[in-house]
């Protein structure tokens, strides 16, 4: 290894300690606590710290690896999802994703342009957000439209509220509507708007509703190279015929969860390693879901307009309702 790379995880280590003392402390306080899931904890934990002593500058860097310690998480949960449960439900998991995606496309638009008169782009980017992978999908988006930075840090706050209003919510529902884990976990994966949160909100349920949370969700994700492609030429005025906006939305954790599905379905990995896969699978979600209560900022979501909450309060709503009725009846 070299001295660069030597560097680089001295760097990484202290805020990477500082997720593990947290995670630690979420998974001890849910032991001895009955009901208390050590997932969810672990997001207010980081909230917790994020917004009275704030994430230490020496923590920063480790901290920020989150998002792949998320994503590699996904990839090893790819080894215990049962695809013949997947093929049993795919055809109206898949027709369920792309009508949803589609219809809040649609939706966002009309309303932020038409109902609230918000600019062509801000609709867009919210549009996405909101439609396909949060975040991720604005930023993605924001950079095919090449939307101004005022317009897609407006956009992000907003989301980012969202994500905190859902993780909170959904878990409650989850315990109050008579849903099955499946169910549960397709519907989360079909409403709420970042990969994090969905994750997080389905194990809070439960192992099988956290892993048909994953799966669903990455099946909106993986729209996200469409999307884009579908924004290029929109905003190119029917020009843009660059499908490597397409390749370009495809996440490479997806990638990954498909071919370990496919592997671990196969019968080729050994039992033992597939149990060592989950594991550490769940380790990586407990570190990640408390990096993703540290990115919980409430000063920056009081500062966040009112009008894009409004957009997104109008859309989750709808989409969350249609599609509770749709799971009810198809999953």
């Amino acid at each position: 290894m070299s001295e660069a790379h030597v560097t680089r995880v001295r760097r990484l280590l202290p805020g990477i300690g500082l997720l593990v003392v947290l995670a630690g402390a979420a998974t001890l306080v849910a032991t001895v606590v009955p009901g208390v899931n050590a997932l969810l904890l672990g997001v207010v934990f980081g909230a917790i710290v994020a917004n009275t002593t704030g994430v230490p500058e020496w923590a920063t860097p480790g901290v920020r690896t989150q998002t792949i310690l998320l994503e590699a998480g996904i990839v090893l949960l790819g080894a215990r999802i049962a695809v013949d449960e997947l093929a049993a439900s795919g055809v109206r998991l898949i027709a369920l994703v792309v009508v949803t995606v589609v219809a809040s496309i649609v939706l966002v638009e009309f309303v932020a342009g038409r109902v609230f008169g918000l600019a062509d782009q801000t609709g867009s980017l919210l549009a996405a957000g909101a439609s396909i992978c949060g975040v991720s999908a604005a930023t993605a988006i924001a950079g095919t439209i090449d939307a101004d930075g005022e317009s897609l840090a407006h956009v992000v706050a907003t989301v980012l509220l969202f994500d905190a209003i859902t993780l909170a919510l959904f878990p409650i529902a989850g315990d109050v509507l008579p849903l099955t884990g499946r169910q549960f976990g397709v519907w989360a994966g079909l409403s709420m708007f970042s990969t994090g949160p969905v994750t997080a909100a389905g194990f809070a349920h439960s192992d099988v509703a956290g892993q048909w949370a994953t799966v669903t969700k990455l099946a909106r994700n993986s729209l996200l190279g469409v999307v884009a492609l579908w924004y290029a030429v929109r905003y190119a005025g029917g020009k843009s015929t660059d499908v490597r906006a397409v390749l370009d939305g495809i996440p490479r954790f997806l990638v990954g969860f498909v071919f370990l599905a496919a592997v671990a379905n196969a019968g080729i990995l050994p039992t033992g390693v597939v149990a060592a896969f989950d594991t550490a699978s769940g380790a990586l979600f407990a570190l990640a879901f408390v990096g993703l209560g540290l990115d919980i900022r409430l000063a920056s979501m009081r500062e966040t307009g009112m009008t894009p909450v409004f957009v997104l309060a109008v859309q989750l709503l709808a989409v969350s309702v249609v599609t509770l009725g749709a799971v009810l009846v198809l999953i």
